[in-house]
């Protein structure tokens, strides 16, 4: 005897709508996604988890993880390593919150103090625990340099240096240049002198 109810569909294809079915009642099956679950070229997870693993073990760049897979022997492009990092959220976004700043024109070098660059070497001992930071400052056009060894970072022994450097010098200071770290401003990235 023939069904009265003919669907063309195959037994167990209708059992599984009736399970996929929702419970309230509709008569709607939602449609799934077609979407391979996997790629047949995507990373083994052995490759996956040498990425995380290198990332984890220092904290540092993409560049940096992908240099140290390379020599171990672990091939894998720069691109992939930078995909890992960010799918599983490894990657330090810019913040939105970052002020944007300006670019300005690199002043022309057209004499000694024309131009002049300060900045800070931080150094640690690790065996005692002491810092010590070298401030120092070079003139761009006649590469003339002075430093300072201090225990401390501040804006004012920074302001100290860099006077004590324009009296050194033996030529005026016209502008110097500075970035943006704690001690030789936090007002201004560079002075006018």
């Amino acid at each position: 005897m023939q069904s009265p109810f003919i669907s063309g569909y195959n037994q167990s294809t209708i059992v599984r709508w009736v399970a996929k079915a929702p419970a309230d009642g509709r008569m709607n099956i939602p449609t799934e996604s077609s979407r391979p679950q996997s790629h047949p070229k995507a990373l083994s997870k052995a490759i996956v988890q040498a990425i995380i693993a290198e990332r984890l073990k220092h904290n540092r760049c993409a560049e940096v993880v992908h240099a140290e897979l390379l020599e171990h022997g672990v091939h894998v492009s720069l691109s992939s390593v930078k995909r890992t990092l960010d799918r599983h959220e490894l990657l330090k976004k810019k913040s939105k919150w970052a002020r944007i700043r300006e670019s300005l024109p690199r002043p022309e070098i057209t004499g000694p103090g024309s131009l002049v660059q300060m900045d800070t070497v931080h150094f640690v001992d690790w065996s005692i625990g002491e810092r010590f930071y070298i401030y120092t400052i070079i003139d761009l056009h006649s590469r003339w340099a002075y430093a300072e060894v201090h225990d401390k970072l501040s804006q004012a022994i920074s302001l100290k240096v860099a006077l004590r450097a324009q009296v050194k010098a033996g030529f005026s200071f016209v502008m110097m240049q500075t970035d943006n770290g704690p001690s030789p401003s936090s007002r201004n990235t560079s002075m006018t002198c």
